[in-house]
């Protein structure tokens, strides 16, 4: 019954069934196979980290009641990022389960950034530039040519790395993290990692390539301040 159930299991969303009867079956490591699985697995975490990675974060904030240490500039420059695909799709007329996933991600975003703005004392502000972020949505994804569309879906990478490298400027600058989520950052490098490896198959430009390698590099970063300010304050608590 529990064999069953793994074959189930793995045969719809992991490997064709032959790949099964080999791994499984015959025991053999076939090399098609392992990449077929690991191409899979790395496709499924990205989707993950699509929908996952900016919910601790936002959950943090909420739960501490601070966004003390995240820069502003680098989430308005994530809100962008994560608003171009869901533009381009929009002016492409995409259905709407195409791209669902990343308008979840700039919500999240977007609430964050209001947060930000309302423990700082400027939740007025935070209401207004939510609106006027709604009204551009609108327009955009109404009436954008698809060139135009395009050409922001190709941009979304350059901002989202200069996202991360604010990020990483604004902890060196303060010496910490702050609220930064462990999670969030996690995930993130996690999701770009995958990224980077369906880039490295790709048979696309160098410059696309080398722009997620820079990518990768700085959630690498950002990962690595995380777990050394969280290392250097438990170290702290344990010496009081």
């Amino acid at each position: 019954m529990a064999t069953s159930f793994l074959k189930e299991f793995l045969v719809t969303y992991f490997m064709p069934e032959k790949c099964y009867e080999r791994i499984f079956v015959n025991y053999s490591l076939d090399g098609a196979c392992l990449k077929f699985v690991l191409n899979r697995i790395v496709g499924l975490w990205i989707i993950l980290d699509t929908f996952l990675a900016q919910l601790p974060q936002l959950l943090k904030i909420l739960w501490r009641g601070s966004a003390d240490g995240l820069s502003l500039t680098s989430s308005l420059l994530q809100l962008y990022a994560f608003s171009c695909p869901v533009v381009y799709a929009m002016a492409n007329n995409f259905p709407v389960f195409a791209w669902a996933e990343r308008f979840i991600t700039l919500v999240q975003t977007a609430a964050i950034i209001f947060l930000i703005l309302h423990y700082r004392g400027e939740t007025l502000k935070g209401m207004l530039l939510l609106l006027a972020y709604s009204g551009v949505m609108f327009l955009l994804g109404s009436y954008t040519a698809r060139a135009v569309a395009s050409v922001m879906h190709a941009s979304s990478i350059a901002a989202l790395i200069a996202s991360k490298g604010f990020q990483v400027g604004t902890n060196y600058s303060n010496g910490r993290t702050g609220q930064l989520s462990t999670l969030s950052v996690l995930l993130s490098c996690a999701g770009s990692l995958g990224v980077l490896y369906v880039a490295l198959q790709d048979t696309g430009s160098l410059l696309h390539t080398l722009s997620h390698v820079l990518s990768a590099c700085l959630s690498c970063v950002l990962l690595a301040q995380v777990l050394c300010c969280r290392s250097s304050t438990d170290t702290t608590k344990k010496s009081e």
